[in-house]
């Protein structure tokens, strides 16, 4: 038991806020494209990343694991993105961390749910078998983060470059 919570309950929870970070964090990443910043889908983009990998923490651990190093990464980033975008309003050279900070911790949330899928659903563990406690391994599993990755490099310049907010209320 966790805060109350069974693990298999405790890892529902967390899935569930990880969906929500990566779908809002998507909207969010699009909506940058578009010079569009969207305050109340990027505060729920925020907030559910920085409890994605908070309450990664809460699962019964041994050791230090690399998701857990992820996930202490991914908060350092995140609170620098939050002060950033709250703090700093964005001007100067925050907006390009802000961008930088932000999409880099939507990426290890995709990344994250990609080595996940490997993992859990049957098609695509089959195509990338995983040896436990190993993550999935091989040319499928590589192809499939390698086009994740471009994807997001490709879209965070893109961010980086359109980007032009007026204003962030």
């Amino acid at each position: 038991m966790v805060l109350g919570l069974s693990l298999p309950a405790l890892t529902l929870v967390h899935v569930i806020i990880s969906l929500i970070a990566i779908v809002a964090g998507l909207v969010v990443m699009f909506g940058l494209l578009g010079s569009k910043p969207m305050p109340g889908l990027t505060a729920i983009f925020l907030l559910f990343t920085i409890l994605t990998s908070a309450t990664g923490f809460l699962f019964p651990f041994k050791e230090l694991l690399p998701s857990h190093i992820i996930g202490i990464i991914s908060l350092v980033l995140l609170a620098i993105a939050c002060i950033a975008l709250y703090g700093m309003k964005l001007a100067g050279v925050w907006r390009p961390v802000y961008i930088v900070t932000a999409m880099i911790s939507l990426y290890f949330n995709v990344f994250v749910l990609v080595i996940q899928s490997f993992l859990k659903v049957p098609a695509l563990a089959a195509l990338a078998p995983a040896v436990p406690p190993a993550p999935p391994s091989g040319p499928v599993f590589a192809v499939v983060q390698g086009i994740v990755l471009v994807f997001f490099v490709v879209l965070t310049i893109g961010a980086w470059r359109r980007f032009k907010p007026m204003a962030f209320a």
